[in-house]
């Protein structure tokens, strides 16, 4: 067969890289796709991104739009025609927001596509709504919420990155809790870790469970309960002052506040008689003390070190503490801002891409009421009775699935069955799109133009390669024509299509070869070795940083003022004795969040179990590959067991993101992960705390 037509593209999924690729068509149709060989370096593409070639063709793709033919959530739909969808949605917008007020509707979603100039689901829906009279915004995240929080904070900024070529500079790589080699923290940073390992770099993994990053690409796998990192990081800093290993004159220079965070650590003055000593660890994390010790003694000794958090850590009740105390970590031993060190902060995404413009996400009224992301069913059920700023009416969803990556699905399923309208824009009936009134089919990227802002220092070009499949379009083409149903498409358009405001993106941009983007589809900024607080470091007098002291602050009175401690103390989960197992709900590697958990070859390559040490089965008489019932006080799900030593003992492992199908007695018999967690958050970030889940075990 003669070769096709090849043509950069970029995913624009909700994952944590966005990578380089080239997209083959053959006789119109779309045959493969594969790495860009302009990519960054050491940069590669992963199963999920290649198999959009059989993705975009799947039979159980939505290519027509759907009315809802019965109850809410019983998948009934007949197929309808643009206009008298479009109709429909315009017509219910409308009677709700005259009858109960514009804010009435909250807008969902922003996953379905999150990295584009243009088509970002997250702005689109904000211009639409904000322009319709306004609207009920989410705050926070699921993934980041915490560490969002905390960061202003200690830093006074949220670009606490890193390029990952500045590892290359490292004596040591400390991945806490980062699942780098299935959750993608940039399209590089796995590569760039496994080359510095090659040459000699130790590196330690700290997680509950041995992840594939601990087995693949770690020296040493240092369990520790799931909430209790915080701790595990004072016992950490206790050894280096009892060491004294600690780098006076870097804390001096460069932050405020490590003398209360040392009295703490060190069991004096307001926490007089506890020192968070490791032997006092052991107890609370399951890291045996001499173990804590000897990594607090090799972390000292290789420096420069990087230590990187994962968003996992901050998923836990105090996992606003988590984040901060591994900040102080990287102050204490003098490795923030500089090459081959990191902040302790997030690394992913947190340093300034290249100028572009892109689409304003606000075009009408600013200041709309918002709830946090993560109590969204909460704010539905109970609006203003429960403390929340209006009562809600509808929910505009553009490419979320909250009935499976929200908490409590049960709760969820109430809010959803609680709204007068729901409409979701989708490519695929999931469960979230099953409990709407409307469904419009949307397209991927691939069948889309955009300017995509991957990870690092870089910009890449995405063309359209084919054209809409069935009757798919883009996300903007529907609002937009539902502006003009509802009287202000001029405004939202401003009189552009979608090549008219990539041009002027381009405009806006700092691409000195505009055409020579698109045709490469890749764009360098200068600088590839970065290293956040370089600037601040080298001249913490010319370049202070955001916070009130313009230093690093590891203890924060403007903290204090939420009404938490201004010192990062440890304060974890409480264990439940009815449900005495801890259940972490990780990322899987071959799904993007839920996207591509109807996808069968995936899904085969990736069974869902829930991993359980032999320690806990035994007890319970659970062998490997027995069906076993999780439970907890928000449900129950159903799936098999998988026996290994690779989690701890009291620790069980149940992946995230396959959708939920539930039973007649409610019971989820595919490995539902959210069917377990809770909608109460971690405070004061107000964010998720789905690592923090107290859980039972018994043969089904």
């Amino acid at each position: 067969m003669s070769p096709g037509v090849e043509l950069p593209v970029s995913c624009n999924l909700d994952c944590g890289a966005g990578c380089a690729l080239l997209a083959e068509v053959r006789q119109g149709r779309l045959a493969r796709i594969r790495d860009n060989p302009l990519r960054p370096p050491l940069a590669r593409g992963c199963a999920r991104g290649y198999a959009m070639a059989r993705r975009v063709y799947a039979p159980d793709r939505i290519t027509r739009p759907l009315l809802a033919d019965g109850p809410r959530g019983s998948g009934r739909f007949r197929q309808a025609g643009w206009e008298e969808a479009l109709d429909r949605v315009a017509r219910g917008l409308a009677e709700i927001g005259e009858r109960h007020g514009p804010e009435s509707v909250i807008l969902l979603g922003g996953s379905g596509s999150c990295r584009g100039a243009l088509h970002n689901t997250e702005a689109l829906g904000s211009r639409f709504l904000s322009l319709f009279g306004g609207f009920t915004a989410t705050s926070g995240s699921f993934s980041s919420a915490a560490e969002r929080f905390v960061a202003p904070f200690v830093f006074g900024t949220p670009y606490t990155g890193l390029d990952p070529a500045t590892l290359e500079h490292s004596r040591l790589i400390l991945l806490w809790g980062a699942n780098v080699a299935d959750l993608r923290f940039g399209a590089s940073l796995e590569s760039w870790i496994r080359r510095c390992r090659r040459r000699g770099v130790p590196v330690v993994a700290v997680d509950p469970r041995r992840s594939r990053t601990a087995a693949r690409l770690a020296d040493e796998w240092v369990p520790v309960r799931p909430g209790t990192d915080a701790a595990l990081m004072a016992a950490v800093l206790h050894v280096l002052l009892e060491e004294d290993l600690v780098d006076r004159a870097y804390l001096q220079l460069y932050t405020t506040g490590f003398p209360q965070v040392e009295a703490y650590v060190r069991g004096r003055g307001p926490w007089a008689g506890a020192p968070r000593s490791p032997a006092w660890a052991e107890g609370v994390c399951g890291t045996p003390a001499s173990v804590i010790a000897r990594l607090a003694r090799r972390y000292a000794a290789c420096r420069p070190a990087a230590l990187i958090p994962g968003l996992s850590i901050q998923r836990n009740v105090g996992g606003e503490e988590a984040m901060r105390m591994s900040a102080v970590l990287q102050a204490a031993t003098g490795n923030a801002g500089r090459p081959g060190g990191s902040t302790g902060g997030n690394i992913w995404g947190r340093l300034p891409g290249p100028r572009c413009g892109r689409l304003p996400g606000r075009a009408g009224r600013a200041g709309a009421p918002a709830v946090p992301v993560y109590r969204w069913a909460d704010a539905v059920l109970e609006g203003k009775a429960g403390g929340y700023p209006r009562d809600l009416r509808a929910a505009y969803n553009l490419g979320g699935n909250y009935l499976c990556q929200g908490s409590d699905v049960h709760k969820s399923l109430r809010a959803l069955g609680s709204l007068q309208l729901v409409v979701s824009h989708e490519q695929f009936l999931t469960p979230t799109a099953r409990w709407s009134d409307v469904v419009l089919p949307v397209t991927t990227f691939l069948e889309r133009e955009d300017i995509v802002f991957p990870e690092g220092n870089f910009l890449f070009y995405s063309h359209r390669v084919i054209p809409p499949v069935g009757q798919a379009r883009n996300d903007y083409d529907i609002l937009r024509d539902l502006s003009e149903r509802l009287g202000f498409q001029a405004e939202f358009s401003e009189g552009r299509d979608e090549a008219a405001w990539l041009q002027r993106f381009l405009a806006e941009s700092e691409v000195p070869d505009p055409e020579g983007f698109r045709r490469t589809g890749v764009y360098a900024g200068p600088e590839q070795e970065r290293t956040a607080l370089s600037a601040f470091i080298s001249d913490p007098r010319t370049h202070p940083l955001g916070t009130p002291s313009g230093r690093i602050e590891l203890a924060s009175e403007a903290y204090a003022r939420t009404g938490f401690p201004a010192v990062p103390e440890f304060r974890g989960p409480a264990p439940d004795p009815e449900h005495p197992l801890a259940l972490v709900t990780p990322h899987a590697r071959y799904r993007v969040n839920s996207q591509f958990s109807n996808d069968p070859l995936l899904r085969g390559r990736e069974p869902q179990a829930l991993d359980i040490n032999p320690a806990d089965a035994g007890p319970r008489g659970v062998a490997d590959a027995a069906l076993v019932t999780v439970y907890s006080p928000q449900g129950r799900v159903r799936v098999a067991a998988r026996v290994t030593e690779d989690i701890m003992p009291g620790v069980v492992c149940l992946a995230a993101g396959v959708w939920p199908e539930l039973d007649e007695g409610g019971t989820d018999t595919a490995g539902s992960a959210n069917l377990l967690t809770s909608t109460q958050p971690t405070l004061p970030s107000q964010g998720a705390r789905t690592h923090s889940v107290w859980v039972q075990v018994r043969l089904a």
